[in-house]
């Protein structure tokens, strides 16, 4: 099976969406549905990458990847951030905290799915 990601979004919409979209390209989707949900799954499950949606219940995706990049276990796995607001104060947050990367919703697929790739691919020679 390939990589594992991990998708944490309170939204099923999104989460099925994104499932189907990764499981077509052959990677193996865990998902969470809340920030302490999506931290435990990433702390026992170790995914090859963590995708991560800003605004969640509890935990926010700011938090959440904070305290993945603090975590020596967690720190080396990449952390995609989505979100549905496109100001430079919450990219700025994401990257404060240690996002990888971060796309703003609605999702374009074929753009998604190519920064996915890359940051797999980074993430083996780093």
């Amino acid at each position: 099976m390939g990589e594992k990601i991990l998708v944490v979004d309170d939204d099923p919409g999104v989460q099925r969406f994104l499932r189907h979209a990764l499981e077509n390209e052959g990677y193996q989707v865990l998902s969470a549905e809340n920030g302490l949900a999506g931290l435990l799954r990433a702390q026992e499950e170790r995914p090859d990458l963590t995708v991560l949606d800003v605004m969640l219940p509890g935990l926010d995706g700011l938090e959440v990847c904070h305290r993945l990049k603090a975590d020596e276990a967690t720190a080396r796995g990449p952390v995609l951030m989505l979100s549905a607001k496109q100001c430079e104060t919450d990219r700025d947050a994401g990257d404060r905290v240690g996002a990888d990367k971060y796309l703003v919703k609605p999702i374009d697929l074929e753009g998604f799915l190519e920064t996915v790739k890359e940051m797999l691919g980074a993430a083996v020679t780093a």
